[in-house]
């Protein structure tokens, strides 16, 4: 049976807010805080969500109790007519509830496909996994690799420190950083970290050419080629050991006298100089 098959739909989710007194915002209670903006009525609105009259007014009455500040205000009918307006704060709130909506279904959608993702063989704490994936999301980079793992070793070296990052058993990746920025990242073995560096950064290693001495490297397979003016474009899928893929740029000439293609396996290094090491709070 195959059990690796991914996500086969697209997953929607719906976020609630509560106080310790109940429900505050949900899905229902936005929409009608923003029929009462367009509509100007709270029968108008009720009857655009819809709902009765005596719920939309007992949810107005439960989020201006429980905000805090007024949300709604209901102005009594007089020479001009009454009505029901949205307070400046009520604005925000319906503004500060999509945001977070929206970076809520966004953030579902990246994690299910990680789910679908197929595990290293030696796993970490799902939910730190998953937090990782969360935390680095938020950071845009053009830099196409991300891998996490733990500082394994933190060596003095001519041009700073070499910190060492456990991505496998047997497979490490490495960050030269100043020693300034070990101490700012208050870096130590054991500090879980997230690396990032681009294509351009790896280097397609020939058939029994030995990887420099600084340099790490990683095996994998060639899973998609993409050709360009000058360079080409891989994606390589790694080893059982990782999760994941690599992306490389490598000149046209290297990549026609390596012999490769789709299907190939290889040997790819990684500069130190060139990775970014980062780290992200709890």
């Amino acid at each position: 049976m195959d059990t690796n098959r991914g996500v086969p739909h697209a997953w929607i989710g719906r976020l609630a807010v509560e106080t310790e007194f109940g429900p505050f915002l949900g899905d229902v209670r936005i929409r009608l805080l923003e029929a009462i903006e367009r509509h100007g009525s709270l029968s108008g609105a009720a009857k655009s969500v819809p709902l009765s009259y005596k719920a939309a007014w007992d949810a107005v009455e439960a989020m201006n109790a429980a905000a805090g500040n007024p949300v709604v205000d209901r102005v009594a009918g007089g020479r001009h007519g009454g009505g029901t307006t949205l307070t400046p704060y009520g604005a925000r709130l319906i503004a500060m509830y999509r945001a977070i909506e929206r970076e809520y279904q966004e953030a579902l959608a990246h994690l299910a496909q990680e789910l679908g993702d197929r595990l290293p063989c030696v796993r970490i704490d799902d939910e730190l996994r998953f937090r990782e994936t969360l935390r680095a999301r938020v950071l845009r980079t053009s830099a196409r690799n991300r891998f996490c793992g733990p500082i394994t070793a933190m060596i003095e070296v001519p041009t700073g420190v070499d910190v060492r990052v456990h991505l496998a058993t047997g497979v490490e990746l490495s960050s030269t950083v100043s020693r300034a920025s070990v101490e700012s990242l208050d870096l130590h073995i054991g500090t879980r970290v997230t690396i990032f560096f681009k294509a351009a950064s790896v280097r397609l290693l020939a058939d029994g050419e030995g990887c420099p001495a600084d340099f790490r490297h990683l095996g994998g397979t060639i899973t998609e080629i993409r050709e360009g003016t000058l360079h080409m474009d891989l994606a390589i899928s790694l080893t059982d050991r990782i999760s994941g893929q690599i992306a490389a740029t490598v000149s046209r000439e290297v990549f026609r006298t390596s012999g490769l293609r789709v299907g190939s396996a290889c040997r790819v290094a990684v500069n130190p100089s060139t990775v970014v090491l980062v780290r992200f709070d709890c």
